[in-house]
Formats: structure tokens, sequence, C-alpha cells
């Protein structure tokens, strides 16, 4: 008696953050911010949709795709496949460190 599998294509679910070339609302300093301090308080990576409800007030979907790509691009947050998280590091000794660290060429 032989057994059936029954394979299932993996579909892999890619955050995109790409942005139209007409920009028709424009982000403002307090919408960057509240976006910021969500992913901050995340423990882990959140899906773009969880980030939406998490956030305190309704935000356009271009906007918010306009928002994550300058994080992204200021190396603030990294967007992968499990969803975004924030990476950005201020603590003054990990600074401290960084400073003080040896760079070495392989």
């Amino acid at each position: 008696m032989t057994q059936k599998t029954i394979s299932k294509p993996i579909t892999r679910k890619y955050i995109n953050i790409r942005i139209t070339k007409v920009i028709h609302h424009w982000p403002t300093l307090k919408t960057v911010l509240m976006v910021e301090d969500v992913l901050k308080d995340a423990e882990l990576a959140i899906s773009l949709e969880e980030l939406k409800r998490r956030l305190p007030k309704k935000v356009m979907d271009q906007t918010l795709r306009l928002i994550l790509a300058y994080l992204e691009s200021k190396g603030s947050i990294l967007v992968g496949k499990k969803g975004i998280v924030w990476i950005e590091n201020n603590d003054p000794k990990f600074l401290k460190l960084i400073k003080k660290s040896k760079e070495i060429e392989l």
C-alpha cells in the first residue's frame, strides 16, 4: 500500500514598500514618529497589517509605505520575510564600543 503525499507550493509573503512615482500625500513628522514608536515597542518582527493595527491613528497605505522606505534607507528598520523589525541602536555604550573597535579587512 502506497501513501500519496500532497505537496502544496510554498508561498512567501514579502512586504512591498515600493513607491509609485506620484505621491499624493506626504507624511508629517508626527506620523513618522508615531510609526517609529510602534516599531521600537514591538518585541519581534511585525507584519505590515499588524503595524497598521497597532498604530493609534489610521495612516494611508501609500504614506505608510513611504515612511517604511525612508526608515529602511536610513538604516533604522529591516524589512524581511517575517516582517518589519527595528534595528537602530542608540545606546551610548554600544556607540562607544563601535568607535573603539578596529576594522578588519577580509
